[in-house]
């Protein structure tokens, strides 16, 4: 278990009057332990927990099928396991929490996540118990990167970047999407990355279509090409997107660009402490405005074990609350994203980066490419 996090568990479990809490999706489990059940992710009855007392106790809960795995990763942590086909695993979880002391206890869970009909089992089963909601708890946790979660992040941005860089260089006119991301999965696996998600490769026309796969269309003179990937390692995420033109520049391209590039050192300057992310939105949709670009919901959101999370530098920077601001702090990781898909010209561009909040101002994660032209690929 990963010391530094489960302090702040513990710490938050007094604050808010928990005896503990229970962590069962795969990211608030990959927060609690540092790695991914592998199958977890893919089959959701394949419960996988970690559980967190007051007084910081910890223990596992895992089916079967990954005893393995979860022994290797954490040999010294008391862990319960569970048979897929023949034990119900909320009695199974009932009963160790029970050995936890928590028959009477509050304890936080993952409403959300856990299927209802599992939730209600495990109440029946520890009926004195009072279960709660913890989601919001950990999502604030989570906000903050711990020193070791920006080193891995910074990592990941870069092996993001350099294989989409170094894919677009590979390639040249004639070949296909299709090529394109043979060289860029290749690429993100020889430079570290567990594995990825999102692939985005969207050339010419396509260039508009927010989020699409390859294709077998081929490159043209003249194209303007988006790619974008998320490598991963260890449930954690670096999500970044780069924009070339397939040998020169087609009308419009090189001036929009410039536009974007503009936005998004504006959006470095202005984030730090204590900034509005309202503030950095509306900001970054009046420079969209100054060429007649329209108007985008966010521009920028926290990333780390999800592709998405608060706060958003975006019209509604909590999810759910609309109307209400949030402000960044010292240790946040954003994905910012000035983009223009629909630019009235036939192609969209995305300038994609990962952004570390400091204690004075950002930093620029994702560094390998220069994005202040567009990257070029052979025409």
């Amino acid at each position: 278990m990963r010391k530094a996090i489960i302090d702040r568990q513990v710490q938050a479990l007094a604050v808010h009057g928990l005896d503990a809490m229970v962590s069962c999706s795969p990211e608030n489990y990959a927060y609690a332990t540092g790695f991914v059940v592998p199958s977890q992710p893919l089959i959701r009855h394949r419960h996988a927990m970690a559980i967190v007392t007051a007084d910081a106790r910890t223990e596992l809960f895992s089916v079967d099928m990954e005893a393995s795995t979860v022994k290797r990763r954490e040999p010294d942590v008391p862990t319960r396991i569970w048979a897929e086909f023949t034990d119900d695993a909320m009695l199974v979880l009932a009963d160790q929490s029970k050995g936890l002391g928590l028959a009477s206890a509050r304890i936080g869970i993952e409403m959300d996540y856990l299927p209802a009909g599992d939730l209600r089992r495990l109440q029946a089963a520890l009926p004195h118990a009072r279960f709660e909601r913890c989601e919001q708890i950990l999502a604030l946790l989570r906000q903050i990167k711990i020193p070791e979660e920006i080193a891995l992040l910074r990592r990941l941005s870069r092996i993001a970047d350099q294989a989409i860089t170094d894919a677009l260089a590979a390639v040249k006119a004639g070949d296909s999407e299709m090529d394109i991301a043979g060289h860029l999965t290749r690429n993100v696996y020889a430079l570290g990355a567990e594995h990825f998600k999102l692939m985005i490769i969207a050339t010419g026309e396509r260039s508009s279509l927010p989020n699409v796969g390859p294709s077998e269309r081929r490159l043209q003179r003249g194209d303007v090409c988006r790619v974008e990937i998320f490598s991963v390692i260890a449930g954690y995420q670096a999500g970044v997107c780069r924009t070339a033109v397939v040998g020169a520049a087609p009308p419009h391209a090189e001036a929009i660009w410039q536009h974007l590039v503009d936005c998004k050192y504006q959006i470095m300057e202005m984030v730090r402490p204590g900034a509005s992310c309202r503030a950095i939105y509306d900001a970054f949709i009046a420079k969209l405005a100054q060429l007649n670009l329209p108007p985008i919901s966010f521009v920028g959101h926290g990333i780390g074990l999800h592709l998405h999370e608060d706060p958003y530098l975006g019209k509604t920077p909590i999810l759910g609350r609309p109307g209400a601001d949030a402000v960044l702090e010292e240790g946040m990781v954003l994905g910012f994203e000035p983009l223009c898909y629909e630019t009235g010209h036939g192609f969209g561009m995305q300038n994609k980066d990962m952004l570390l909040v400091t204690a004075t101002g950002s930093e620029l994660l994702s560094d390998y490419a220069n994005t202040d032209k567009l990257l070029v690929v052979r025409g």
